[in-house]
């Protein structure tokens, strides 16, 4: 297939979480505001005079300053983002949006205040943390609420006086929802059998409308979108199988590259910050506040084995099961960080019931955030490309 337009300037902007789009709204004076957890609603960090920061260390070499702060136990990722803060990575940020979700990521996010970080070239500079619930009963969606409502907006306002009246929460669920209904019909062109984009550039296009102001990055999302519905892919698929991809933090999309070169395609981003879930519109019921109704919509759309009530355990397997039957997927490949706990037995798991019980075959390995072993990586994948192929074609001859 020819190259998408913007693919080179898509790679590009993804080299530096300050990039050539963040300055541009620097300069325009807007605040940046960093997030690293879906329990973090990117739409508040969209208020206007705001836009929405997702925490990345693309290109880290080293982590030795932040494992002597956090020790070697602790996943890579939450390490990667406390060594890019100690260089200076993240000094143009204006808060830093956390939530007790996760031990390690929330011990990095302390560092950012213990240690000044920010602070000192910034000195209105706040981390605020939110005590996220393990259940989604309706008290527990009432305590989001209000904790989203002191943490964040309560802060914004007194902080840099951000107006978060309910008007603006509007206005931001306005723009949420259309930069999600045009990627969400990006990602739906996976579910074609000759689709005319890979695994590898929707990861692209996903990362960057998290990483990018929505308002400059939404006319190429809507150009690329275009560009898609008339691109000829090649007359023949190129890939052998369709594969989910789900599990943790994955901000790599030379990762998704690799299991695409073994021949499979990606064709669902079921990970910490995919599209699945991530970019559903937001809906407000009648009778509901703004803020209300975004408190609801992360709780109910929310997919991280955080949540260990049985119906959102059971559910996770289901909305898998039904990724794979909707993208007509033959497998499942989880990835979890190296000591992740959370992740750890949500893979674990998935790789004991999802075939027996679902009838989707599962591949689970464990992983660093910059990619280490490729080569034993992409046997791996390629070995579970040549497993799909034999139990398609067991199936086929029935």
């Amino acid at each position: 297939m020819k190259d998408l337009k913007y693919r080179i300037f898509f790679e590009e902007l993804l080299t530096d979480v300050k990039n050539e789009l963040v300055d541009r709204a620097l300069d325009d004076g807007k605040l940046a505001l960093g997030y690293s957890c879906y329990y973090v609603p990117e739409v508040l960090l969209n208020l206007d005079g705001c836009f929405s920061v997702r925490m990345r260390a693309p290109g880290i070499a080293d982590t030795a300053i932040a494992t002597y702060y956090m020790s070697e136990k602790t996943c890579t990722y939450s390490r990667s983002l406390l060594e890019r803060a100690i260089e200076g990575g993240f000094n143009f940020l204006s808060a830093l949006i956390s939530t007790e979700t996760c031990g390690m990521m929330h011990r990095s996010h302390e560092h950012f205040e213990m240690l000044h970080l920010v602070s000192d070239v910034n000195d209105r500079f706040f981390v605020s943390h939110i005590d996220s619930p393990f259940v989604t009963k309706d008290y527990a969606v009432k305590h989001y609420e209000r904790q989203l409502q002191k943490h964040v907006l309560d802060k914004l306002s007194d902080v840099y006086g951000v107006d978060t009246s309910e008007e603006k929460l509007l206005r931001a669920i306005e723009k949420h929802n259309e930069v999600c209904r045009v990627v969400t019909a990006i990602g739906d062109l996976r579910k074609q059998e000759n689709p005319p984009i890979t695994g590898y550039e929707f990861h692209l296009i996903e990362l960057v409308s998290e990483c990018c102001p929505q308002d400059l990055i939404l006319p190429y999302l809507k150009e690329t979108l275009e560009e898609l519905q008339t691109r000829q892919p090649d007359e023949t698929p190129w890939y052998r199988v369709r594969v989910v991809l789900g599990g943790g933090e994955n901000d790599d999309p030379a990762f998704t590259k690799m299991i695409e070169d073994a021949g499979a395609f990606v064709v669902a981003d079921r990970y910490c910050f995919g599209s699945l879930p991530g970019r559903e519109e937001i809906t407000v019921r009648e009778g509901e506040t703004a803020l209300g109704a975004i408190a609801r919509h992360y709780i109910d759309t929310n997919q991280c084995p955080r949540f260990m009530n049985p119906e959102k355990v059971q559910g996770r397997k289901q909305y898998l099961k039904q990724l794979a039957d909707d993208y007509h997927a033959d497998g499942l490949i989880v990835q979890q960080m190296k000591f992740c706990e959370y992740w750890e037995y949500e893979r674990m798991y998935c790789q004991q019931v999802m075939e027996p019980d679902y009838g989707l075959p599962c591949m689970g390995i464990e992983k660093e955030y910059v990619n280490v072993s490729t080569g034993q990586l992409r046997t791996r994948f390629q070995a579970f490309v040549e497993a799909l192929e034999i139990k398609k074609l067991q199936k086929k001859e029935g």
